[in-house]
Formats: structure tokens, C-alpha cells, sequence
């Protein structure tokens, strides 16, 4: 590696003193300005980093010295004091360690500081002065934006991700010396291009929906909720299917927009899970977290507060399998994200709020052996078991979840036989549609959320217009089932997404009917 310049023979000939540079840092999905200002005076060798750093910040001493003497630029006669403004914000992770470096260099003379104003600067570096990938680049640029800055320097693995954003000029380097040779003009880094976006199918594994035997109920329930985005609970015993139909409703979904990648690929940065070599998440994401899963595993938290699993499938589909096996605190954390489609993680020093607009679908048996009420297998559970198993289940949880449907042993005639049912590009082309009728009612200013399950109690009420029958029929069905004013309301929901899919402008009865048929637990406890 070529040096920069010795440590005796400054660039730009000024004398020691201060210099600042602009970076940022994140608080879950927020970016906030950060200005490194780093001062040097001649003196005992000192590296001093204040502004309420963690670890990971502080260290960066021993990996921007190591840099800096690869660069033959030998800091140890100097007395550095690096200041990360504004104090009182918490700053965590590695990404500051390249604008340190070149404020370092500004301070002693080695770096005009005209030649970095104003560039934001992201990046960690290894002993050998390499730029490492960080997370959450592309919430980063978007503040950065926002903010007025025009010109960016990311690590060279993030820049098919920093490519999502318009308006910024973003070069990538590999190592430090590229950045320093850049910022002089000695060499300047090509500009990163726009990131394409091309949306793609979810991974099914091979499997359509066609391959489904039988549950022609648990099937028509996967349609109805991916058609309004609502949230499915399949009760039944082992072997049934409920597995399997939760797998494959992303591949009934509509595909991901770009708006829509935009935020999902923003999550999945800031928790370290976007791929390099895409830097975009282009297909609807599926989690399926294990049920030893801990609360702030499945809804975020943590000390520097990271997405949990109901986040990363902002957009997609959380699957809980057993849901019966998870622990009764993680499943009642469920409820505030349920409701409000989005996570706030409250720490003493930090806020962080997370989108998690996302189905929750979910399986469960209905007792520890899953064979009750199984048409052939004996179940071994006594009563007092099943109610302990089913404890966990409470009650406002369930009331959140749209629709309950029983996926019952298969026959075995449905087994062997060589009809099969529809495949997921005929299901998924009246799911699109449907939707497209939610977008129209949105972009017409009737409702302000994209689909059924995001409608708020007063829009639900007001778009899913019901006819004479079909108000006898719900008032029917609250009387006799005891439906709670949330379910009722998500009966509605449930209701308009069925007319949508039907092509229907006002709510019937059959509609009605249907939305409460998938009030299963309503209508018989498990």
C-alpha cells in the first residue's frame, strides 16, 4: 500500500489544530447528524475519545492507528482529543471509525479539511486499513439526505444497498487509502449506480399451492387473508397441512414495491441481514422464529436496540408453528405490534421505534399429544393437560387474530387422488386484484391504509357498507357468539376483503357469514 504522506511533510502545510467531520448514527431506524471533531496538539501521546461512546466506538483507537501507520502517517507524537457531537446521544458500532480516521489526518495537517466538508463519511476499518461493511447504510443516506448532504464515502460491500438512494453521490471504497486519494483528487472513485429493483417471486421451495391435498376450508382462509392482509390461526393435529399453507402464502402474495423493499431492506440493514452482493430485499419476507425465541427476540430490544422477528417480516409473514409451545410473556408481547403495526423499544438513553406491519400466521395443536378430537388416532391428554397447554393461548390474543381456521386430517382418498386443486398464480392473480380495489380506495382518500387489515375502526365501518341481510346477520352472530367490539370489527375487515375478492362494491350476508364462519374460536372454544 502506498503511503500518504509522511507525518514530518503535512499536505496542505497548516499547523496542527482542529478539524470536523460529518457522520451519522443510528437509534433503530433513526439517523441522527453526528460531527466528529477531532483536535491535536503536539505534546505526550494521547488518543482521547469523548461523547458518550460504547465499546465498539472506543476501540476504534487501536483500529485507526494501525490504518493510519499502513499509511506510513505515525499518530503516537500527537496528542488527539476526538469529540462525538452532540454529547448526550449514545453512539454504538464501528461505522464512525473512518471519519475519525480522516479528522485525524485534517487535525495533523495531513488532510486539508476543505476537501471532506460536507461528505459523509460511513465505515469500519480492519488493522490493515480495509473498509468493512456496517449496518444500516441505507437509513443513514436517507437522513443524510434529509439533511442537506449531497456527497457520500461508504466500505465498498454496502454499495448496491447505498445505491437505493437518490440524490446522494456515493463512492465506494475498498480501503482507506482509495477514501484519502478521492477526497485529495488524486484518484477519484467511480460514482456507484442507481440500484435496479426487480421484485421476486418467494421462495416456495418447488411447492404450489396445487400440491395441497384436500383442505379446501384451510385453503380458501389462506386466500381470504392474503387478500386483505389479515392475521391466520390453523388449528389441527400433526400431519394436517398447517406447515406447509403457511410456507406457501407468500407465494399467493402480491410482490413487493419498490416503497415497500425500501423499508424492508432498510430493517434488515440495521439487524445485519441484507446480502452484500443484492443490497436489496426484493421479495416479501417469511420468518419462522423457534419457540424458545425470547420476548426481545421475537419483538426487538436488546441494549443498543435491534429489530426483532415481528420487524424483520414488515411487509411479509411471521410464522409461529406450535404457537401453544411459546412462552406465555413472548406471545402477550405480540399484542402492542398486533394492533399498532409497529414496535417501540424504550431503553434509558434511547427510543427506537420499529415498523411491523406484518400476518402473523400461526399453527397450534389442540392439546400436548395433537390428537384431540382426531376422527383416528386416540388422544392421551387428560383434561386438566389440555387446559394447561391451551392457557397460554389468552384470550385478547386470539381476539387479534382475523381469521381461525381447522385443518383436519386428510383422507385418504384426498391422499391418492390425482385431481389437485388450484395452483398459486391463479389464487395469487385474484389476490392482486382484490388488492388493487384497497390501493383504489386509498389513493381516492377514503381510507389511508393500503389494505382490509390496516383499517382503522371508523374507516372499517365506513368502507365495508353492509345491505339489510348482511346487518341481520352480524347482529345475529354478535348476539349469539358474544363477539368482543375488536372482533366485530375485525369481522368487518374480514367481510370487505371477502366482497373485494368477489368483485362486490357493498357487503351481503354471504359475505358476513363467511367472515364469521373464520371466528372459529368464537363459535366453539378449542
Amino acid at each position: 500500500m502506498v503511503a500518504v504522506a509522511s507525518s514530518q511533510a503535512p499536505i496542505c502545510g497548516k499547523p496542527l489544530g482542529l478539524a470536523a467531520v460529518a457522520a451519522s448514527a443510528l437509534s433503530g431506524l433513526d439517523a441522527h447528524a453526528i460531527r466528529v471533531e477531532v483536535c491535536c496538539t503536539r505534546g505526550p501521546s494521547l488518543f482521547q475519545l469523548v461523547g458518550l461512546a460504547d465499546v465498539a466506538v472506543r476501540e476504534a483507537r487501536v483500529r485507526i492507528t494501525s490504518s493510519l501507520a499502513r499509511l506510513g502517517v505515525l499518530v503516537d507524537e500527537y496528542a488527539l482529543t476526538i469529540n462525538l457531537a452532540p454529547a448526550d446521544l449514545r453512539k454504538s458500532g464501528a461505522s464512525l471509525d473512518v471519519a475519525m480516521a480522516v479528522g485525524v489526518l485534517g487535525a495533523i495537517g495531513q488532510l486539508p479539511p476543505e476537501r471532506f466538508e460536507g461528505v459523509l463519511l460511513l465505515g469500519e476499518l480492519s488493522l490493515a486499513g480495509e473498509l468493512q461493511p456496517v449496518r444500516g447504510v441505507l437509513p443513514q443516506l436517507e437522513g443524510a439526505r434529509a439533511r442537506g448532504i449531497t456527497v457520500a464515502i461508504v466500505p465498498y460491500g454496502n454499495k448496491r444497498e447505498a445505491g437505493l438512494v437518490e440524490g446522494v453521490a456515493v463512492y465506494a471504497a475498498k480501503d482507506l487509502e482509495e477514501v484519502i486519494w478521492h477526497l485529495t483528487g488524486a484518484a477519484p472513485l467511480p460514482r456507484v449506480p442507481l440500484t435496479s429493483f426487480t421484485p421476486e417471486p418467494s421462495e416456495t421451495e418447488g411447492l404450489d399451492l396445487c400440491d395441497v391435498r384436500g383442505q379446501s376450508q384451510a385453503r380458501r382462509a389462506l386466500e381470504v387473508v392474503a387478500a386483505g392482509g389479515h392475521n391466520l390461526l390453523m388449528i389441527g393435529p400433526p400431519g394436517g397441512g398447517k406447515t406447509l399453507l403457511a410456507r406457501l402464502l407468500p407465494s399467493v402474495l402480491p410482490s413487493l414495491s419498490f416503497a415497500e423493499a425500501i423499508e424492508c431492506t432498510a430493517i434488515h440493514s440495521v439487524a445485519g441481514l441484507v446480502e452484500p452482493a443484492r443490497g436489496v430485499v426484493s421479495r416479501r419476507p417469511f420468518r419462522a422464529p423457534h419457540h424458545s425465541v425470547s420476548d426481545a427476540g421475537l419483538v426487538g430490544g436488546g441494549e443498543i436496540p435491534r429489530p426483532g422477528e415481528v420487524s424483520l417480516a414488515h411487509h411479509g409473514v411471521l410464522f409461529l408453528d406450535e404457537l401453544a409451545e411459546f412462552r406465555r410473556s413472548t406471545l402477550e408481547a405480540l399484542r402492542q405490534p398486533l394492533e399498532d403495526g409497529a414496535v417501540l423499544v424504550s431503553r434509558t438513553r434511547a427510543k427506537a421505534r420499529f415498523p411491523a406491519q406484518m400476518m402473523l400466521v400461526a399453527a397450534v395443536n389442540p392439546c400436548p399429544c395433537g390428537y384431540h378430537g382426531h376422527p383416528r388416532r386416540r388422544c392421551r391428554c387428560g383434561e386438566g393437560q389440555r387446559q394447561r397447554y391451551l392457557s397460554r393461548l389468552s384470550g385478547p390474543l386470539l381476539d387479534r387474530l382475523d381469521v381461525h381456521v381447522s385443518v383436519e386430517p386428510v383422507s385418504v382418498e384426498a391422499l391418492t387422488s390425482q385431481t389437485k386443486g388450484e395452483g398459486s398464480a391463479a389464487v395469487r392473480a385474484r389476490v392482486v386484484a382484490a388488492r388493487a380495489v384497497q390501493r383504489e380506495r386509498q389513493l381516492r382518500g377514503e381510507v389511508r391504509a393500503s389494505c382490509n387489515a390496516q383499517l382503522s375502526n371508523k374507516e372499517a365501518e365506513s368502507v365495508a357498507r353492509l345491505d339489510g341481510a348482511a346487518e341481520r346477520t352480524l347482529t345475529r352472530a354478535v348476539n349469539q357468539l358474544g363477539l368482543s367490539a375488536r372482533a366485530f370489527v375485525r369481522v368487518l375487515r374480514v367481510a370487505r376483503t371477502i366482497a373485494d375478492l368477489e368483485g362486490a362494491s357493498r357487503v351481503g350476508a354471504p359475505h358476513v357469514a363467511e367472515a364469521v364462519q373464520g371466528r372459529l374460536l368464537d363459535r366453539e372454544p378449542i
